[in-house]
């Protein structure tokens, strides 16, 4: 069987469909990537084939695009996604697609008369009568006496008003017709939720038949570099500091800082996206690069982030405490879990100052919480990709 993934996004978009991959791969099938080009180094290292999908993206170091670039980009968008992902599935039996914009991937698949699997990688942005639609950047909160039901239907007329024109054009070049919904079309009526049943749980709805097989994590055998683990062993546990591919606000880094220091406790700065850069050059603070969260994670006092459903899983499967500082999309979601499950706290505004940041370590570094991290971590389930990879090769055989 020959398997075509294709997400977009950024590295937390692609890295559960080399989970899949890895699977599948087990279970004897061909499987290739159609993702951004920011990835490659990480398939290479798995040994994933991958198609470029796009541009570098936006906030790596490449740089970042101004407004022009990025609104050509997101004009262009669907018409890349046709180019490449027609490209990329010849020879196909299957495409799993992920992602909220990943609107040509059902198209092709009809145009070449295979199998296609949408998967969201948490609730949010499935609809529900649970849930209130995931909010996309920029959107104001809505208002709470808005129903349910009427907020989805605001956000199928706005998916219909961003791609509708675009995907009906991609669909006429492929000999299809058009299409009346766009987000049920990209969703079908039984998607996949790739999210752990405990962190990100589904109430069944008569909306959607969804299939939810745990989250997808790729084993991470890596190990720490020799600075870290020095430091590591030097001291008590940190509280780490990262927020991904966040650009975040250029004080966020001072204001983590004094917060855990007010804790007396050691520090973790993950640059990332953010450039995240110490303020001083005492002993207590130490800058890294991306690491491996799965070795590293069960090491530190406690995990602050910004909720992405990556960061979230991984912190919450070492047991380890979280704060969580959401900035947008399925974040505030991942925030409300953590508080609800009460293994941690989350910063209700997104560039919270030092006494806020502080405030939510209260919380986290209480030795109840830490108890009760430590028994959600092991509730978490680990085999999401492996169940996921199964349930594909059962659906075509």
């Amino acid at each position: 069987m020959r398997v075509l993934l294709t997400a977009s996004g950024s590295r937390g978009d692609s890295e559960p469909m080399l989970g899949l991959a890895l699977w599948l791969r087990e279970f004897g099938a061909r499987v290739r990537v159609c993702a951004p080009p920011d990835i490659a180094p990480r398939c290479a290292d798995l040994g994933v084939p991958i198609v470029p999908l796009g541009p570098l993206k936006a906030g790596s170091r490449a740089g970042r695009p101004s407004r022009a670039e990025l609104s050509r980009f997101v004009t262009d968008w669907p018409r890349i996604q046709f180019d490449t992902i027609a490209t990329a599935a010849a020879g196909c039996d299957v495409v799993v697609a992920a992602g909220v914009t990943q609107v040509a991937a059902r198209s092709v698949a009809e145009k070449l008369g295979i199998h296609y699997q949408y998967v969201s990688y948490q609730p949010t942005s499935l609809p529900s009568p649970h849930h209130p639609p995931m909010p996309l950047p920029g959107d104001r909160p809505a208002p709470e006496a808005i129903a349910n039901q009427l907020l989805w239907e605001i956000d199928s007329h706005g998916w219909n008003a961003q791609f509708g024109n675009a995907l009906d054009t991609g669909r006429a070049a492929l000999g299809l017709g058009p299409v009346t919904d766009v987000r049920d079309h990209v969703i079908t009526e039984s998607p996949w939720l790739a999210a752990d049943p405990v962190l990100g749980p589904w109430p069944q709805s008569p909306q959607l038949n969804v299939i939810q097989t745990g989250a997808w994590i790729v084993p991470d055998e890596r190990a720490l570099p020799t600075d870290l683990s020095a430091f590591l062993d030097a001291g008590t546990p940190p509280v780490y500091v990262g927020f991904g591919s966040m650009p975040m606000r250029g004080g966020i880094a001072r204001a983590a800082i004094e917060a855990i220091r007010a804790h007396d406790r050691r520090v973790l700065l993950s640059s990332g996206w953010a450039e995240l850069a110490l303020i001083d050059d005492l002993p207590d603070c130490m800058a890294i690069d991306e690491v491996n969260h799965q070795a590293l994670f069960g090491r530190v006092a406690a995990v602050i982030h910004h909720g992405g459903a990556g960061t979230t899983t991984a912190a919450a499967r070492a047991g380890v405490p979280q704060v969580v500082v959401p900035q947008m999309m399925d974040q505030p979601y991942w925030a409300r879990r953590v508080v609800d499950l009460g293994i941690g706290a989350a910063c209700a505004e997104a560039d919270p100052s030092a006494a806020a940041l502080s405030a939510a370590l209260d919380i986290a570094l209480a030795s109840t919480t830490r108890a009760r991290a430590n028994e959600v971590g092991g509730m978490i389930r680990s085999d999401g990709a492996a169940v996921a990879a199964k349930l594909l090769i059962d659906s075509i055989s």
